[in-house]
C-alpha cells in the first residue's frame, strides 16, 4: 500500500513565534507520555521496519562471510570473468559451488 505524499513541514527556523508556539504546543504539557497508545499493527510494522538494520537484502537462509585462500592468479581471472558477466565475486564463487555440488550429488 502507497502512503499519500504528505505536505513538508515548514523548518522551524523559517517560523514565526506564533508557528514554533503551534508546532510544540503538544510538548508544554506534563506527562505527555500519558498519551500515548498501544501501536497498531501498522503503526508496529512501520516501527519494526524503521528500526531493523540496513544491509544487504537476505538471500536464501541469509549469508556467512568466510575467509578462503585463493591463488592470486585464480582470482584475478575471477575477477575478471565476474566483471565481463557484470556480477559479484561472491556471485561467482556462489554459482562454481552450485555447480560443484549439483555434479557431485549426480556422481
Amino acid at each position: 500500500m502507497i502512503a499519500p505524499k504528505r505536505k513538508k513541514a515548514k523548518e522551524f527556523w523559517d517560523m514565526n513565534l506564533a508557528e514554533l508556539r503551534e508546532a510544540t504546543k503538544e510538548f508544554d504539557q506534563e506527562f505527555i507520555a500519558d498519551t500515548f497508545k498501544p501501536l497498531t499493527p501498522e503503526m508496529r510494522a512501520r516501527w519494526e521496519k524503521a528500526r531493523r538494520k540496513r544491509g544487504r537484502p537476505r538471500m536464501g537462509k541469509g549469508a556467512k562471510v568466510i575467509s578462503v585462500s585463493v591463488e592470486k592468479d585464480l582470482l584475478a581471472r575471477s575477477d575478471a570473468l565476474a566483471r565481463k558477466l557484470g556480477i559479484r565475486r561472491a556471485a561467482l564463487i556462489a554459482r562454481g559451488l552450485r555447480q560443484v555440488l549439483a555434479e557431485e550429488a549426480k556422481a
